[in-house]
This record gives structure tokens, sequence and C-alpha cells, in this order.
């Protein structure tokens, strides 16, 4: 990433040039990923609009800054991962599998989360790409509990692995092995086209509010869950309610009304 294409990101986060991090510290680390998470929606609209998901540099940063589009795991941390290492953080992508029902794991590189290395000798696990994850980024060589505004996390050994619980629920398996973005196109085809994958079943489009709660547009299911768990839900009616839902709460500005494209019906 060049200059220009730093200071758009940052804008994107709402930092403005002359506010640009000059030291990769893991302050800095945690601001950056709560303001990805209240700026950069969560969101598998692609699959269901026919857009070609490209795990290059280009196309990521054309998405999620260009167009202000979200994405799922692969492009968020991707993109989130190229920001943080032009900004001077040490950043190592790692593959994960998702804990699915009855303790079943998911595809090979299922997962792409981001083990990030801050110059005042910490080391964390920064993941901005799984739907409702911690606000902040974990202490990736802690193993005791880990308050965050979602709850509490911990991250346990699990053979060669590392498991992520959630208030005791794993999260998913966490590989140690270094990979790399061009690692992961298999598992973002399978996400995308696959009549077995979540995303290919269902439209989502989540992120953190400013107040530390949540909005969720799935279809035409608008849901605001505050901090405090409190949660209200609204059916959309209109083709115009649900794009000013993605453009006004998300930032999401679309042409048409996306619905779900099924693989297993060939729609």
């Amino acid at each position: 990433m060049d200059t220009t294409q730093v200071d758009a990101y940052l804008r994107r986060l709402g930092i403005e040039p002359g506010d640009r991090p000059t030291t990769p510290t893991a302050d800095v680390l945690r601001e950056l990923h709560l303001r990805h998470l209240h700026a950069v929606p969560f969101e598998n609209l692609s699959v269901h609009l026919g857009e070609e998901i490209v795990l290059e540099e280009k196309r990521l940063l054309d998405k999620v800054v260009g167009a202000r589009r979200g994405g799922f795991c692969y492009e968020l941390n991707g993109a989130f991962g190229m920001l943080l290492g032009a900004l001077g953080f040490e950043v190592t992508p790692l593959a994960a599998r998702v804990h699915g029902d009855g303790g079943r794991l998911g595809i090979p590189y299922d997962h792409l989360a981001l083990l990030v290395r801050t110059v005042d000798g910490g080391e964390w696990l920064a993941d901005v790409g799984f739907g409702a994850n911690s606000h902040y980024p974990l202490g990736f060589g802690e193993r005791g509990e880990q308050e965050d505004p979602v709850g509490r996390f911990r991250i346990v050994e699990a053979g060669p692995d590392l498991d992520v619980l959630l208030d005791g629920r794993p999260q998913y398996r966490l590989e140690l092995r270094p990979r790399v973005l061009p690692d992961f196109v298999a598992g973002a085809w399978w996400h995308s086209t696959s009549p077995a994958s979540h995303f290919t079943q269902s439209l989502v489009c989540s992120r953190v509010t400013e107040d530390g709660g949540r909005i969720t547009l799935s279809g035409r299911t608008f849901k605001e869950t505050a901090a405090d768990g409190a949660r209200t839900e609204r059916e959309l009616g209109t083709d115009e309610e649900v794009l000013a839902v993605y453009r006004e709460r998300f930032g999401v500005e679309l042409d048409c009304v996306p619905t779900v494209r099924n693989p297993a019906r060939g729609d």
C-alpha cells in the first residue's frame, strides 16, 4: 500500500491524515481494531449479488475502501492486515476452522485471523472478520480469561493448535503455521459457492455501533442490539426501505436489493 491508499483507508475508519498513527503500539492496534468494527460491516452481499470475491490487494482495497463495502473474514482481515503492515505492525495471517454443531470443525482455511506483533513487545490476535467477535484484540499468549465488551474470551491449547472460546463456547480452532493470503482462495471459493456453506444460504450485513451495541440486517429483518443486551427487531417492507437501511445504517450503497442465490437450486 502506498501513502495515498493508507490515508484513504484511515479516512474510511474516521482518521484524518494528520492524525495518522506513527508508532505501531498495542494502544494504536486497539483503536484501529474497534474503529474497523464500527466502520466496515461484516457482510456476504457479494455472494448473492453475483460479485466475484478476489483475494488480491487492489481488489480488496477497491471494495473495502473505494466502494465502502464490507465483506467476510478473508476480505476484512485480509485488508486490515495490509493496513496494519503498512503502518509498521508485524502481521502474520493464520488459518482457523470454525466450531460447528456437535463439535464438528469446518473446512481447512475456513477462517482467516491475524497474529499481530507490536513494537512494545505484545503479540495479539486481531480479528475484524468473524461477525460478533471481540471488540479488541486478544492477548495471543494469555491463557486466562480476557474481558471484552462482548464477553469473556479465552485462548486455550488444543493439541498443536489453539481454541478461541467466548463465555466457555469454542468459536474456532487456530493453527499456528504462518499463512499468506493466496492460501485462502479455495476457502473463499467454497464459502461463496457451496450449498453447504452458510454464506450461500442466507444474507447478512452487521456492524458494531458506536455505543457498543450491534445492528444486523438479515434479508429484510433488521435487528438492533444495545450494549446492555436489549434487542429490537422489525421487518422491512419495501425495497426502498431495505436499500435505505443499507445506505444509512451501514454506509453501503446498492443498486438493487440482494436476494439469496441458493446454488443447491441453481439460482
